[in-house]
């Protein structure tokens, strides 16, 4: 199964059509900023592997707002890059929407991989760009 595009992400019930959701797309976004001053907490702490993870998480749940407002339901993390990527290329810049990739391969290193050893400019950066990636949502919300 290879998944390219929207169509294929519904072919194969990674994105499912719902009614579009003001209320959800409200939380998602308030989730996501829960998440993004998380990330800033644990990096204090020096807790380098969770600011990646919550950073990820303020992005999917930006994400997660937006596909909300457009009356999408997810079922899959790369199917919400997939269709923003498709959906959203003309509102948001491309590098911005590829930050949700490249931080959704990091956070899948963070909590599976073996060797991943995250650093403090690691963490930086993904809160860098996680609050750069809300901020576009934001703007098309």
């Amino acid at each position: 199964m290879e998944i390219t595009n929207v169509e294929d992400c519904f072919k194969f019930r990674l994105l499912r059509k719902i009614k579009p959701d003001k209320e959800k797309t409200e939380k998602s976004l308030e989730i996501s900023k829960h998440r993004l001053n998380e990330a800033e907490k644990v990096l204090k702490l020096k807790i380098f592997e969770y600011a990646i993870l919550e950073s990820y998480m303020a992005m999917f749940h930006a994400s997660r707002a937006l596909l909300y407002k457009d009356g999408i339901q997810e079922k899959s993390h790369f199917a919400v890059f997939i269709y923003l990527k498709e959906k959203y290329k003309n509102k948001i810049p491309l590098h911005i929407l590829n930050l949700l990739n490249i931080h959704r391969t990091e956070r899948h290193e963070a909590m599976y991989g073996l060797e991943y050893k995250p650093t403090e400019e690691d963490a930086l950066t993904a809160i860098e760009d996680a609050n750069a990636f809300v901020r576009e949502i934001e703007k098309c919300i």
